[in-house]
């Protein structure tokens, strides 16, 4: 496997952790949370899922610790690489759903929300 070929629990990791909740979009620079040890002789050492830590051991993510109880995975180059290669299946990130993240990475045009009522040529509110 190329280090920009993404598998099937880490485009579902993916999709759950940038999809759309309660209005608000995240953005890719906020990264993906990752848990610490609270107790034992790990304590306060990263406790990343097995997803996360294969990501992490190929170069697509890495790790960022500023101090708080979360510390945040974020995509490295080879990372961006590999979700932009993702993007380029509508079926991975449908741009419905995930057009903020397609906007992010270069990919998308922006949504245009007032396109049916300046006549644009996408189907109405009720289509």
């Amino acid at each position: 496997m190329t280090d920009t070929v993404l598998t099937t629990q880490e485009r579902a990791l993916i999709r759950n952790g940038f999809m759309v909740r309660f209005a608000q979009a995240p953005r890719l620079a906020m990264g993906i949370l990752v848990k610490r040890w609270a107790t034992g002789p790990n304590k306060g050492k990263p406790k990343p899922g097995a997803v996360i830590q294969g990501m992490l051991d190929r170069g697509l993510l890495e790790l960022q610790d500023d101090g708080g109880h979360w510390l945040r995975a974020r995509f490295t180059e080879t990372g961006l690489a590999a979700l932009r290669q993702m993007a380029k299946d509508q079926r991975a990130l449908p741009p419905g759903e995930y057009q903020h993240l397609l906007e992010e990475l270069g990919l998308g045009q922006p949504a245009d929300n007032d396109n049916a009522l300046q006549g644009g040529s996408g189907p109405g509110p009720l289509a």
